[in-house]
């Protein structure tokens, strides 16, 4: 299969890196951000909007912070004037209605939508071991197959519609969300008790408590005082509001979901878009 011209809109912490990764492909990348052409990867081309964008590109990428921003730039991606773009690729975590009224509005200028948000951090895209986990039609799935293959070396489509993968994606930061907090408390209660916190990460990540906080998110960003693995802790609290939204349309289960949901929405609100993983001095001073 020729592979095919690429777009890229959104060059923050996650679509900087996404777009590299395309870019060391050997495609002809053309990029855009609302922040001017400072973020844009070496060897890509900057457009001074998005119309350009789609006038370049038969695939664009996008990767931008909510479903109001995706759908605004969907929107002028379809009104373009001699527009070239077939396809439309969404890495960014929008929510499940958000991705559905994205669809119908590029459905109804013949344009594919593939829903492809991505977890793994900042780190894991420049490595290409991020997730990448997509949902569309068969058509529009194998159309952008190289350009999804451009982004990381994992890869799994999840649905034959989009959507399903925003589903996936919420479920997975909820879960993440729970882990990196549950674990904040914990280890400020072992080592308020006299334990040392790196002899408490060892123990735990050999045991039933082990998860992605104890085995990755501490070691490399708390015991380190790093603190910079590349997610605002604002966007963190916006995943929980659309997981805790979707799952109330559905009438599931929002117990856990609801405490989580605040005590994000209490720390983005007391130290607005600071990284995440400083949860940890957070709800220990709390």
């Amino acid at each position: 299969m020729t592979s095919p011209s690429v777009g890229f809109i959104g060059l923050g912490n996650m679509g900087g890196a996404l777009a590299a990764n395309v870019a060391a492909t050997g495609v002809e990348l053309v990029v855009h951000d609302a922040a001017g052409p400072g973020r844009a990867p070496a060897g890509t081309v900057f457009a001074d909007d998005v119309a350009a964008v789609a006038r370049a590109a038969d695939v664009v990428v996008l990767s931008l912070p909510d479903g109001t921003v995706s759908e605004a730039v969907a929107g002028q991606l379809a009104a373009a004037d001699q527009r070239r773009v077939t396809q439309v690729v969404d890495t960014s975590t929008i929510g499940v209605t958000a991705a559905g009224r994205i669809t119908e509005l590029l459905a109804a200028r013949g344009i594919g939508y593939v829903d492809a948000p991505v977890s793994g951090g900042v780190a894991g895209a420049r490595a290409r071991t991020l997730t990448v986990m997509y949902a569309g039609t068969d058509e529009a799935c194998a159309r952008v197959e190289p350009v999804l293959a451009a982004l990381s070396d994992r890869r799994r489509r999840v649905g034959d519609r989009p959507g399903l993968a925003q589903a996936l994606k919420l479920a997975n930061n909820f879960l993440a969300a729970v882990a990196l907090a549950a674990t904040s408390e914990a280890v400020a209660f072992g080592t308020e008790a006299g334990l040392d916190m790196a002899t408490m990460l060892d123990v735990l990540n050999t045991a039933s408590g082990q998860n992605n906080a104890t085995a990755e998110k501490f070691p490399r960003q708390v015991v380190t005082g790093a603190y910079a693995a590349g997610f605002a802790n604002s966007l963190m609290a916006k995943d929980l509001r659309l997981y805790l939204g979707e799952v109330r349309e559905r009438g599931g289960p929002t117990s856990l979901g609801t405490v989580t949901s605040s005590l994000w929405e209490a720390f983005a609100a007391a130290e607005p878009g600071v990284d995440f993983t400083r949860i940890y001095p957070f709800v220990r001073g709390s």
